[in-house]
């Protein structure tokens, strides 16, 4: 995939988790809605400056924009649990991301011993 296609999934996931429309976040930024749709579709390269902007709209920093994971190098938006947990975890407080981690990993171990099916 394409970084500017998945810079844009991000923008979607982040301006979603947060109930913005795109024409609120569009805005909060001082941009045209159609820009934040062409953004968040890979149309458009976004500029230092933009990412900024739609950072500090989001109230996220630019580093979860920019931030490569392992599950994003090929993935379609609508089968990309691992992105969508990992994003949920970065908004839990950072003192209990080891919880939620422990849960998570005793949620795996059980579903290795569940037969298929069910």
């Amino acid at each position: 995939m394409n970084i500017s296609k998945e810079l844009g999934l991000k923008i979607r996931f982040y301006r979603k988790e947060k109930k913005m429309t795109q024409e609120r976040l569009a805005e909060i930024c001082g941009f045209h809605p159609t820009y934040i749709g062409q953004l968040e579709r890979g149309e458009k390269n976004a500029s230092v400056e933009t990412l900024y902007r739609v950072s500090q709209g989001l109230n996220i920093s630019m580093c979860s924009l920019l931030e490569k994971t392992e599950s994003s190098l090929d993935y379609q938006e609508e089968h990309n649990i691992p992105l969508h947990i990992y994003h949920q975890l970065l908004a839990v407080p950072p003192n209990k991301q080891g919880q939620v981690y422990e849960i998570i990993q005793k949620i795996i171990d059980l579903s290795k011993n569940c037969k298929p099916g069910t």
